[in-house]
């Protein structure tokens, strides 16, 4: 993949990889409500309805644990990760749902433009 740098100069714009989730850091109080044996991860507080992970099986209340094998420490972890990765190309995640790990493999997308104002 190419640094920001060389995407600007290549295309004009830097193109960062999406899977369309929100999250939020598992501090220990919010990882033993959810009966997590460590507080690992990024808790899944948002979906985007039709957006990569939602349409990968990614579910709000998940626990992210890595990305491609990467382990997921906080949010910033995760979201350097995920920008990381080209728009089509499949990504594996682990989850943590129902204090069950599983896997998921989401195509990576391409943020949408917010609507323009005018």
């Amino acid at each position: 993949m190419l640094t920001g740098m060389e995407q600007i100069i290549e295309n004009g714009t830097v193109t960062r990889g999406w899977i369309g989730v929100g999250v939020q850091n598992i501090t220990k109080e919010l990882g033993e409500s959810l009966k997590l044996p460590a507080a690992n991860g990024v808790l899944i507080t948002q979906v985007e309805r039709g957006g990569p992970a939602g349409k990968a099986g990614v579910r709000l209340g998940d626990v992210l644990l890595s990305v491609n094998g990467r382990r997921v420490a906080d949010t910033s972890t995760m979201l350097n990760l995920i920008a990381g990765l080209e728009p089509g190309q499949q990504a594996g995640l682990r989850l943590t749902r129902d204090q069950a790990e599983i896997d998921v493999t989401v195509t990576i997308g391409r943020r949408p433009r917010p609507p323009q104002r005018k």
